[in-house]
Parts: C-alpha cells; structure tokens; sequence
C-alpha cells in the first residue's frame, strides 16, 4: 500500500496536487475524497449545502444572489430556498438513499465523515488560504450524507425543474406573471439553453477507434465546456480500493464517484444532450377556484404544501401546488399564454425527479471491465439525465456513442393525439419539449414495458452506434455522430435530425474526419494528434466565411473601417493569446447575429451536405458593412485597439495575476471555449470555457491519459493561491501524463502524502 499504514485513508498529492485517495473499503475512501474535496474547496461546498439545504435567505440575505454560475442559475436567495426546500425535501432524500448500492451509500457517508473532519481540523488551526474567510462563519456547518444526496439530486434536475427556478418558487394560483419585454432572454432562448444560462455550455468528444489507429486500440478525447467557478465546477482525482476500484477523472464538487474519466480497462466522456428531459401540461381550471383542474371530466384538486423559510428575523412561507401531472409553473412573464390565470395554467414534469440511478450508474462504470460491460450498464439502467457518452475501452477497436439515459416517452404519435392550441402555439418557440393536453390522463408519458422508470423511453428506443473509425459530439443532436452514418428514425423528443449544425459541430466533425483519415500508425500518434488539434483554437466562422464578408465591406473602405479590415485580413484565424483580430472578429460575428440566418448565406442549409452548408456568405447585403462598423465602435467604446491581443482580454485572474487564455465563443465556431458572451471577453470565472480535458489511449500496462484541469483544483488559486500552477500549465498548453500507476505516483516529483488514520 506504498507506506499506507493498516486501517488509514492515504491521500496522496502529486502535479497540480491532483488528488489520489487509497484505502481498504468504500466507506473509507469515502472519508478520502470528502477531506481532499473539503481540503481545496471548503467555503464553496459550505455554500453549496446552504443552498440545497434551503437557507441561502437566512446567512446572506433575501434579496442577494449567487456569486457564481451554476446548473440552478443566479435566482435571487429567497426563489432558490423556496425552490430546493419545495423539490428537495426530506422524502426525496430518502428516496434517493433507497436505491443505492450499499457500498456507494459507505462511500457516501465516508465522504461526509471525511468533510466533516476536515471541517474540524482547520477551526483547530490557523486560518490559511481560502479557508480563511469562511472557516468560522455560521454558515459552514457540518453535513451528512442527506446533503450530498441533495447535491446529487440538484445534479438530477439541471435539465428540468431547474430551468425555470423563478417561475416554480413564485407560482401563485391566479396570478399570472405580468409578461415584460424586459424578461431575457426570451422564452425562445431560454427553451433553447439545455443546461444553465448561457449558450455554449456543455463540451466536445472525440472517440477514434481501430480503423484510425492502424489497428491499435482507440483514443478519447474528453472536452467539457463547463464553469471554472461555484459548486458545480469540476474536481479532478483518483480513487483506489486495492483489487475493487482504480478509476481516475472528474466529479462535480460533492460528488464522491468519477464522472468523466478512466479505468484500467475503459475511458469515456460526456456532451450536454439536445434531448429534452421535462414537459409541460396544458390545465384547465375550476373558473371558480384556481386550484382545481380538470382531468377525464371530473374537478381534482391540486395537491398544496405549504413551504417555509427562514430569515433573520422570522420567515416567509409560500404554498405550493402539485398536479398528478407535476408542480405548476407560471411562465406568464414570458407570455401571458402560459401564466397561471382564471381557467388556464401550466403543470411542468421533470423526468428526473424520479430518476436515483444517475450515480449509482457512474459508481457501477467506475468499476467496470470492458466496452460490453459498459454498454450494458449504460442500457440497464438508462440513468443518464441530460448528457450524451461516448466510451472506448482497452483491447478494443470499436467506439460507442448513445444518448440512453432518462427522456419523456412521448412519440411524435401521442405529442399529435394530445395537442392543444397553446401546445401547437408553444411548437413555435420549441418544437421538442413535449406540450400535452391536462385534461386527459392518457396523455400522460405512456409507461412502456422495457422501460427502467414509468414514463421514460426503454434503452432499446434510444439511439446509439458503434464504429471502427469515429464517433465525435459537440452537443448536437443523435442525428450525425459520424458522417457516415447517420442516426434516423426517432421521436423530436430526443432532440431533432436533419437539422443545420452549429458551427462547433461542424469544426469538430472536420477535425475528427481529418484525424481519422491521417494514416496515424498508431493510438500513440494518433493521441499525440489530438493532444495538438484539441487546443488549436480555430475560428470556423472566419475559415468558412471571412473572405466573403470581407470583400464587399472591405472593396473601398475608410477611416476606422480600413483599419479594421487591415486587421481582420492579416488576423490568421486563431484566437491564441496573442494573436491580434480575434477580439474584433468575434464583435462582429455576434453583430451578424442579429441578421436572419436565411438573409446570411446565398447557399442554404441541407440536410444532404450538413458540413458544408449553409455557405456562401451574403458580404454584398449592406447590413455587413453596419456589422463592422458597428464592432469597430463597440471596440472604440471600450477603449479597446482594434488590434488588441486577446491575451489582455481574455484571462484568468490568479489574484494579482492575470493568466491569459485562448479560445473563443461557441457561436463563433470555435471548438476551443473561453468565452464570458456579454462582454465578448473578460475574466471567465464568472462563465464557462474549457475545464477539465483528457485525451486517453490504453497500452499494454493500462491508460495512458494526458489531462489538463485549467481552473486548478483549489478555490485558492481564485486568490493567486495554490492551483494557479494548473492554470499557468493549461494556458502553456502542456499536457500532464497522468500518474495512474503505483510506480508512477510514488516517482512523481510533487508527490506528498497525508494519512488519515480512523
């Protein structure tokens, strides 16, 4: 046990003080992964608790709101305590616990002893770190595991019940919100967000298998786009039970299984999925009491709940009202259509409210053997709540792809048979998310048999593919995972095909099909290759569109014109640190945003050509040119040289220091993210870019992954503290090889080891 005395917990930190926890059984390592976690995060997940306890409103007042992005938004204090104590009760809690593993309910519990003994240690110390300011504040409590279970469970309703925080914790039964055309973004744009607030979130992944290596085995590259601050941000580690567990990767904070990562034996990643994972019923009222509605002919009344927080000084409560179809949402600040008014309202279902499989699915993958054995845990428990996977494994030439997790079953059939009018009107703003008539109860999310959970969709009518030579997902729909074959033929529940990619995707397609086809002799090569292009941060829309736009707009220019086209001509379409254009590209483009894409191209969208359409861009519509000028005055506004170098714009703040970045925003086509979208540039703590990133290949003595974590593991480096070294490491773009085995650990120069002993 490399020194680990008899009974103890061994964490030992190696590069980055990346974390790896040994120990002789699941409750141990739990206290392992809760002390390391609590070690560098404690003032984050302190928060966190508070916020899925329901006591945001009592340490830090009503009216104020979250300092971080998170899945849940920023919703001021008292919505979000009267959100999670509504949907995350103590019987949720309990359901939860139920259907886990005995072994993952030891790790659980060990990770809240663990966190808990961390917690003691630093009030019995001198204040260091970031520890500093929170240590001794009321609101940094001990937990137990009915905490992490309300974390994992606010994990679970990202995709659903979180989507519209504000719209459930003020629902009040016949008063609509007031619609207000300065609610933004509009329904339209909130529909299309999966998960959290901005556009961009979610990740890219690339899976190569045997045909693109010479026959030697697959690579994987995982790439979430994801937030570098807050409780939802990742956490890098490596956990250990001899002869039971050796998996290494990342989990959310609080989470004490590996998410995104590899074991001996298989690696695999995740996207945001396009399927839709809640939906919503069209009520009819009681005219004479708000709080009935009408099913089959007959009045029920809604199920009410009283839900009280507290403040400072006394609390406020609010009822809450419950359908057999779900809670009632009030979106009637987006449109008095769908406010909760005399005769009329709206119940919204989140298919994972019900779904307590997600983690013990990631626990059973932590442990498993082979692909097969994968697949087959992935479709047993169809757990996943709103990512896709894509998974190679050791000794095998094939790559997975699937989006088989929890999603509404609902046919294009039953979405028909039950419409209303307001669900034909909601198709408008979104034609996936199932809108259903409440007044019948047939159309309810029909149960099928070879399903897990009531109303879900079985595995075997969810998509999936298996190839020898790519499978790639920059959060597209199924549809095209591989050009050569695309997937057809399932319900616009899951999220849509033959429909235009974003210019992500189509970067990332092109990458993988010149990589797969790059004669790489080997999964070594091959790794090596990816390593490079993964960080290469290409600009698609300037390589696709540039010189079309350029030459009308730029034929006779003047004045700060000339000068911007100077700059955008010789800018070379990268957005490394220094590179100089890439700032007044990207205004730009997000200018061009606002024409309609059918007025932007002379050559539009087909489904037969999705890589190379829509194309031609129309540079002669004089809209262009108002475009530019418009960029250069923004820029001109900020004080901002047009030649600017994007390093002094797009940075990570390590205290005092600034680490400068590359990348870009997802609407710009880059497949390297850093991007803070209402600034068009800035510190992305407060956003989303590029986090955790691992290009994994499997040689004869097991992985051999190449990682970056480029936030760092501690809430310190925020401060300039420790972890700036991962961030300094990411922005010089080199890759960490992972010490995964014993004898790589035990050699690794930063090694230092803490035990913990019971």
């Amino acid at each position: 046990m490399g020194g680990q005395a008899s009974g103890a917990v061994a964490v030992r930190r190696t590069a980055d003080g990346i974390p790896h926890v040994k120990a002789d059984n699941w409750h141990d390592l739990g206290v392992g992964v809760g002390h390391a976690q609590a070690s560098d995060a404690l003032c984050t997940l302190a928060e966190a608790f508070v916020t899925f306890e329901g006591r945001r409103a009592y340490f830090f007042g009503p009216d104020a709101q979250p300092s971080h992005d998170a899945t849940f938004g920023r919703s001021k204090n008292l919505d979000l305590d009267f959100f999670f104590r509504a949907v995350a009760d103590d019987t949720v809690v309990a359901r939860y616990r139920a259907e886990q593993p005995p072994d993952l309910v030891a790790l659980i519990e060990g990770f809240a002893d663990g966190y808990n003994r961390h917690l003691r240690e630093v009030r019995q110390q001198e204040p260091r770190g970031a520890h500093r300011v929170c240590r001794n504040e009321p609101w940094v409590r001990e937990i137990s595991a009915n905490d992490i279970y309300r974390r994992m469970f606010a994990a679970n309703i990202a995709a659903g019940y979180s989507r519209f925080v504000k719209e459930l914790a003020q629902a009040s039964p016949g008063r609509a919100a007031v619609p207000q055309a300065s609610v933004t973004p509009s329904l339209r744009d909130r529909l299309a967000l999966r998960v959290g607030d901005q556009p961009g979130i979610g990740s890219n992944m690339l899976a190569f298998g045997g045909e693109a290596t010479g026959g030697d085995g697959a690579v994987l590259l995982g790439n979430p786009h994801w937030f570098w601050g807050g409780p939802d941000r990742f956490y890098q580690m490596h956990l250990t039970i001899p002869g039971r567990l050796d998996v290494a990767g990342v989990a959310f904070l609080g989470i004490p299984v590996v998410m995104i990562g590899f074991n001996r034996d298989v690696a695999w990643s995740h996207t945001v999925s396009e399927a839709r994972r809640f939906g919503l019923f069209d009520l009819v009222l009681d005219p004479a009491d708000p709080t009935r509605y009408r099913v089959d002919g007959e009045w029920a009344a809604m199920d009410a709940r009283e839900v009280v927080v507290p403040l400072r000084e006394g609390s406020v409560s609010r009822t809450f009202y419950r359908t057999r179809f779900g809670p009632v949402v009030d979106l009637g600040a987006h449109h008095e259509a769908f406010g909760w008014r005399a005769g009329h309202a709206l119940a919204v279902r989140d298919v994972n409210a019900d779904n307590f499989r997600v983690f013990r699915n990631f626990f059973f993958w932590n442990q498993a053997t082979s692909l097969d054995d994968f697949i087959a845990i992935q479709r047993r428990e169809a757990a996943l709540p709103w990512v896709n996977t894509s998974a190679i494994a050791r000794g095998d030439g094939r790559v997975w792809y699937a989006d088989i997790g929890t999603v509404p079953n609902v046919s294009d059939v039953h979405r028909e048979a039950c419409a209303t009018p307001k669900a034909r009107m909601f198709a408008t703003l979104d034609a996936s998310t199932p809108f259903l008539d409440g007044t019948r109860s047939a159309c309810d999310w029909p149960s099928s048999a070879g399903a897990v959970q009531p109303g879900t969709m079985p595995a075997e009518g969810m998509p999936s593919l298996l190839r020898g030579d790519y499978v790639a997902n920059m959060n597209g729909s199924y549809w095209l995972n591989n050009v050569h074959q695309p997937l057809t033929g399932y319900p616009a529940v899951m999220g849509g095909e033959r429909q235009p990619l974003s210019l992500r995707s189509r970067l990332g397609h092109r990458m993988a099909i010149a990589l797969a086809s790059g004669g790489a002799a080997s999964s070594r090569v091959l790794g090596e290759r990816v390593r490079h292009d993964a960080l290469w941060p290409r600009a698609h829309s300037a390589e696709l569109f540039k010189a079309d736009l350029l030459a009308a707009v730029c034929a006779a220019p003047a004045g700060r014109v000339a000068e911007a086209c100077r700059v955008l001509r010789q800018w070379p379409d990268t957005a490394n640190a220094g590179d100089r254009g890439a700032l007044l590209w990207g205004t730009f483009w997000r200018q061009l945003a606002g024409l309609p894409e059918a007025e932007r191209y002379r050559v539009a969208f087909s489904a037969d050509a999705p890589l190379d359409t829509p194309r031609a861009a129309n540079g002669d519509d004089p809209r262009v040119g108002d475009a530019l000028r418009a960029a250069v005055a923004e820029l001109d506004g900020k004080g901002w040289p047009l030649d600017a170098p994007l390093r002094g714009h797009v940075y990570m703040r390590g205290g005092a220091a600034r680490v400068p970045l590359y990348g870009g925003c997802h609407e710009a086509g880059y497949f390297v993210i850093a991007c803070r979208a209402d600034t068009g540039g800035a510190d992305v703590l407060q956003s989303h870019a590029n986090t955790y990133l691992q290009v994994v290949r499997f040689g004869p003595r097991g992985p051999e992954a190449y990682t970056l974590l480029s936030h760092g593991e501690p809430e310190s480096a925020e401060e300039g503290g420790a972890g700036l070294s991962a961030m300094r490491r990411y922005a010089r773009k080199d890759w960490l090889r992972f010490p995964f085995d014993e004898r790589d650990i035990e050699r690794d120069p930063a090694a230092r080891t803490r035990q913990l002993v019971r």
